[in-house]
């Protein structure tokens, strides 16, 4: 039975975002029950694949994506896939008409961090609208269930939040990514010389992402905003606790927040949501 087979590719989802990201399945646990399997089953996709690029290290990568990508793309078009992670996204995908722009521009992200170690203003642009916008965007698409009105006015804050987060992730990781996987995301940074302006810098374009994207979040609909705040309050005290420390220490530990802090993070956003102050 067909939908046996889709009920265990929906799990195998679940398990993926609940194995991989504790934080990223709160904020799916703080949405409206009914979001609660197509999310996963985006993330589950979007996890796979980038798995693929990070941490596959001594496979061959850019064989691995490039089947990858060529079994997500018939299982878009079949509408079936016997791997179940790529099936339980194309069933999101037609379900929710996710544009397949946004899945194009994704997985080519994807091949860029195999095939770039370096951005000029332009690529890290690219970059970051495929690695981080477009999930935003393809969560957005399950939110707006199909008012196509409300998708276009949030979809500018989508991606502000969306940019935030992935700035934020690459800050936190600098250490990793140019010591581990020999890439550096922001132009023009040696990071044999970082130095404090330009990290203040980087800092400002990222206060100035969650400025905007706190605006699209307050208009969300309530089934789906607290879910989404949490993910922007985990996310902005983490970039409080890198705008806190110098960028030496940036490079030579990796900023955390802990469970206690999350736990606090995730009561004070319900409060605030219960009392309607976003």
């Amino acid at each position: 039975m067909k939908a046996l087979f889709d009920n265990i590719s929906a799990t195998s989802s679940r398990l993926v975002t609940k194995t991989y990201s504790t934080s990223f399945s709160i904020c799916i646990y703080c949405l409206h029950k009914r979001f609660h399997k197509a999310i996963y089953n985006i993330y589950g996709f979007v996890r796979f694949a980038d798995e693929i690029v990070d941490s596959f290290h001594g496979y061959d990568k850019k064989t691995l994506l490039a089947e990858f990508k060529q079994d997500t793309y018939k299982a878009i078009e079949r509408k079936i896939s016997l791997n179940p992670i790529l099936n339980s996204f194309q069933e999101v995908f037609h379900a929710y008409g996710i544009d397949i722009e946004l899945v194009d521009s994704f997985l080519g992200s994807m091949e860029m961090d195999l095939d770039q170690s370096s951005h000029s203003k332009s690529s890290y642009d690219n970059y970051i609208l495929g690695s981080a916008e477009v999930v935003g965007l393809m969560c957005l698409r399950v939110f707006s269930e199909g008012d196509n009105l409300n998708y276009k006015i949030l979809k500018p804050y989508a991606m502000s939040l969306g940019s935030a987060c992935q700035k934020v992730n690459f800050l936190r990781d600098l250490r990793n990514d140019y010591a581990v996987l020999g890439r550096t995301y922001f132009p023009k940074i040696d990071l044999n010389d970082f130095q404090n302006e330009q990290k203040v810098a980087i800092e400002k374009e990222i206060e100035a992402d969650f400025e905007k994207a706190l605006k699209g979040i307050k208009e969300l609909p309530s089934s789906s905003r607290l879910g989404v705040y949490v993910a922007y309050a985990y996310y902005k005290n983490l970039f409080n606790k890198i705008k806190a420390i110098p960028p030496e220490k940036i490079l030579n530990e990796r900023v955390r927040v802990p469970n206690t802090e999350k736990l606090i993070l995730l009561l004070t956003s319900y409060f605030k949501h219960t009392l309607r102050l976003i």
